[in-house]
């Protein structure tokens, strides 16, 4: 398979830039900015915001047993679609209940199949963290998963460079947005330095696509100790789980595994029987 990361980013600048004509940035912050105050007053003009609230996702993955961020993921660029009729009212619900310490959708809509509108769903029965994945690129996306409700955001070291991860994870503070900070190579390990509140290895590389599991282990001795280690993707084994856990790694990102399943809930809540096994 080719590169098509450099597709991705393209794409992504043109799917921003056509948001910010329909919702301009100076809006969108006003807007964000009042929800905030409103929350700091305790003042809730739905229900979705009541339930929302703010929560930790390092907090949950640091005192969960088995650290499961499960993803709501429909598609991918290198298999299609894994499940084109999920519905993101329903199997983030059924992940939090299943027990996971998190929950991840993409919202990517071109190569994965997400939507934004899938967290807006998605908050008001879910109390688990959400984490918002997609390829941030602009501080407009960040307020974009405020407004949304989302807990936190993944930011990419392969598509930022180090001074727009710094700026991009200050206003994600401002915004009382955690970040997961993600990195797959050495190269990127000058990234780690920053005020990121997770770091993530990511087991698939984003050009090729090719996963492997034992990539996270490679890495684990390199990173910082004073961050919660997250490995993402490629786990499908609890044994995997348990390996990782005991080279410093405290969240485990799990999305084809449980997609795949006919119930994708109930493939988690096995996963987790057989981590307690």
């Amino acid at each position: 398979m080719k590169d098509i990361l450099n597709d991705i980013i393209a794409c992504k600048r043109m799917e921003v830039a056509m948001q910010k004509t329909k919702l301009p940035p100076a809006d969108l912050y006003t807007a964000v900015e009042r929800q905030i105050q409103c929350e700091a007053d305790g003042i809730h003009t739905n229900r979705a915001e009541y339930i929302s609230g703010r929560r930790s996702m390092r907090d949950s993955l640091a005192q969960s047993e088995y650290g499961i961020i499960a993803e709501f993921k429909r598609r991918s660029p290198s298999k299609g679609w894994i499940k084109e009729e999920a519905r993101p009212d329903c199997i983030p619900h059924d992940y939090a209940v299943a027990g996971a310490s998190a929950v991840s959708i993409l919202t990517d809509e071109k190569f994965f199949g997400g939507s934004l509108d899938f967290i807006r769903i998605a908050r008001p029965t879910v109390p688990v963290p959400i984490l918002r994945k997609d390829f941030i690129i602009d501080e407009y996306q960040l307020f974009q998963a405020r407004q949304a409700g989302a807990d936190a955001v993944l930011l990419i070291a392969a598509v930022l460079s180090e001074t727009e991860c710094r700026q991009l994870i200050q206003t994600a503070h401002r915004l009382a947005l955690e970040v997961l900070l993600e990195i797959h190579d050495e190269s990127e390990l000058t990234y780690t330095d920053s005020a990121a509140d997770m770091i993530g290895v990511n087991n698939r590389h984003l050009g090729s696509f090719h996963t492997d599991a034992e990539h996270s282990l490679l890495l684990a001795g390199k990173l910082p100790r004073n961050k919660l280690l997250v490995s993402e993707s490629g786990i499908s084994c609890p044994q995997t789980v348990r390996t990782l856990r005991q080279a410093g790694y405290q969240g485990f990102l799990m999305g084809e595994y449980f997609m795949r399943a006919a119930d994708p809930g109930t493939a988690l809540k096995e996963f987790i029987a057989e981590l307690e096994a």
